[in-house]
């Protein structure tokens, strides 16, 4: 909504331009009349609107063409002010004053007009015959009001209209001549329908209908008053009520009647309550939230955040069986201007069998986007209504900034629910299946008819007995070009080809240049373990090296075993992340992990023996 309001009069010498405004300041008639009155601001504490008005006056024998074609181009609103006694005054309307303020405009963009009939003390009846054939040839004439400076008549509600044609305009929502919605406000309408109906019955009920009532205007309505709602549309349309609730076509009607019958600040209200601007587009205070997020703190959602998502989830969820299929992830963002969501989330989170997108995988999605792209997870929140079912001032409250990371370090524990692991090794590593088997399933079998390709996958993992949301960042770099940010995060996995003999030696350089001397705990896998173990070119042994700098023993992982020797890498990468502090320290402290990780090797390797004792049988 504009922040000020700034009014032109404009007319034929004579008809009481300059009056009307003093009459307005004065609150009586003036003795003596100049040609023209200054500039006047009335504040915004004693306008019906609170903003604040400038009032210009315009006098033909005081100024020049040009000045009056910069006066219509700073003007928010034009009143033409004509003489009721004087037929000459009307017809100068048409044919001089319009055509001068909007002559050159484009259809849309039409400066709106006030018709004021002044002096209307000296004529018994109306002049409204003769001004409406020129409100019907004219769309931008908002309306007309009949008044007299002299008695004071209608002088409050003149300036209050002209307020109203700029702060609840009627071009962005309504074509007079096709006497319908425009497109942009349809639009509009629909999503606030879709957000408002909470039980995706495609109807709004008399529950939400007074729930939508008391978000845009503080309070619900009578049940009579409902009731005679419904009726009005029931009587006028053929499918704007159904089962005793208002469908989208009845809503988009009520509207529209709105409008027709100039109340169309009530259309105006429910828009803004949702996020609209003048050009009814969201504003970018409404998608886009300040939140500041110091180096160091990370983002993810709250309680709050999640419950919001459960809530859609269930509403969007329509057979009940715990996924979402496409159709219903498309229904589920049928309010977003595009899909969030591309092929690529298939590949990022756990699906069902079916391939669909799981309550869980839909968790997981959501928790990916709230670390990674906060104000992209901001937005969609924002189309998705979140600030208005939750009641919240805005999308920020579903969201936590967490504490600096290297607080957490000096303080040996977090509270952070959501940790990043870089996956880093030579490209043929098996990373990619590494990622998959995270979200349970191999890359052969999932269900990914493009070419979809996603970095990222994100699982919950148990650590002390709290679910701890874990992101695996495929990083596919020569060692040359690891950046300092591909190396950053809260554990490295460095991978490598057990039946590759160059490959080791690429993680020992990684880890000697990023890792070496920085807190980030590293895991070490030894991928492709089913096929024939080779010597690594390297000084030592893979696990000569982790003895030496303190690390455990490279973990076996193969695509074609995933048990639960893969699980205990996925946990070991966790915890590492969740307890950092535990990097480095002497052996008796990590005694544990090199328990679990050779208990690991043997489990692994008996497995592997017997894969080879069957395939030789073959």
């Amino acid at each position: 909504m504009k922040q000020d309001v700034r009014i032109l009069l404009l007319g034929e010498p004579k008809v009481g331009k300059t009056s009307l405004i003093m009459s307005l300041v004065g609150e009586e008639f003036p003795e003596e009349v100049p040609l023209r009155a200054e500039e006047i601001t009335i504040p915004a504490d004693v306008t019906p609107e609170k903003v604040p008005t400038h009032i210009v006056d315009y006098s033909e024998t005081e100024q020049s063409d040009e000045v009056l074609k910069n006066e219509i181009i700073k003007a928010n609103v034009v009143c033409v002010v004509y003489d009721v006694t004087n037929e000459d005054t009307i017809d100068k309307i048409k044919t001089k004053w319009i055509p001068l303020v909007n002559g050159d405009a484009e259809k849309g963009n039409k400066v709106p007009i006030i018709l004021v009939g002044n002096k209307s003390d000296l004529r018994c009846g109306s002049s409204m015959e003769t001004i409406l054939p020129i409100m019907n040839q004219f769309s931008e004439i908002e309306t007309c009001v009949e008044c007299s400076a002299k008695n004071l008549k209608n002088i409050s509600e003149l300036f209050y209209y002209a307020q109203k044609a700029v702060l609840h305009p009627t071009a962005p929502l309504y074509d007079p001549e096709d006497k319908q919605l425009k497109p942009l406000c349809v639009r509009a309408l629909s999503r606030i329908f879709y957000i408002s109906d909470q039980d995706n019955d495609r109807i709004l009920s008399d529950a939400e209908l007074n729930c939508f009532q008391k978000s845009c205007f503080g309070n619900p309505l009578a049940p009579q008053a409902l009731e005679d709602v419904k009726t009005v549309v029931w009587k006028n349309t053929s499918d704007g009520v159904q089962d005793n609730g208002l469908t989208l076509n009845g809503f988009l009607f009520l509207n529209t009647l709105f409008i027709q019958r100039g109340r169309h600040e009530t259309t105006w209200t429910i828009l803004r309550k949702f996020g609209y601007d003048d050009n009814l587009e969201l504003t970018d205070d409404f998608l886009y939230p300040e939140i500041q997020v110091p180096v160091g703190c990370t983002t993810e959602l709250n309680p709050l955040g999640y419950q919001f998502l459960q809530r859609l989830f269930n509403k969007y969820d329509e057979d009940k069986d715990s996924a979402l299929s496409p159709a219903e992830l498309k229904n589920l963002f049928c309010v977003c201007p595009y899909m969030p969501w591309g092929a690529e989330v298939y590949l990022a989170v756990p699906t069902t069998d079916e391939g669909y997108i799981s309550n869980h995988g839909y968790r997981c999605q959501w928790t990916l986007s709230a670390y990674f792209d906060i104000h992209r997870c901001l937005e969609h929140l924002g189309y998705l209504g979140y600030p208005i079912l939750t009641e919240q001032d805005s999308q920020t409250a579903a969201v936590t900034v967490t504490q600096d990371k290297e607080v957490d370090l000096e303080q040996h524990q977090t509270q952070r629910s959501v940790f990043l692991c870089k996956v880093i090794g030579p490209q043929g590593t098996g990373k990619t299946a590494f990622l998959q088997a995270f979200v349970g399933c191999s890359v052969e079998n999932k269900g990914n008819p493009s070419s979809a390709f996603s970095p990222y996958a994100i699982n919950t993992i148990q650590v002390s007995n709290q679910e701890k949301y874990l992101i695996l960042n495929e990083v596919d770099v020569e060692v040359e070009f690891l950046k300092a940010s591909d190396a950053s995060c809260d554990v490295a996995c460095l991978m490598y080809d057990a039946s590759d003999p160059h490959s080791f030696d690429y993680c020992a350089s990684i880890y000697k240049q990023h890792y070496m001397e920085s807190n980030i705990p590293c895991v070490l896998v030894a991928s492709k373990v089913d096929l024939p173990e080779v010597k690594q070119f390297h000084g030592m042994t893979p696990a000569e090296f982790c003895y030496k700098h303190q690390l455990p023993p490279p973990l076996p992982f193969s695509c074609l075993f995933l048990d639960s020797t893969s699980k205990t890498i996925y946990s070991r990468l966790a915890w590492a992340a969740v307890y950092p502090h535990l990097n480095g320290s002497d052996m008796s402290n990590t005694s544990y992990w090199l328990r679990v990780a050779l208990g690991s090797t043997v489990v692994a390797v008996l497995g592997f023996a017997i894969y080879r004792a069957v395939a030789r049988l073959k």
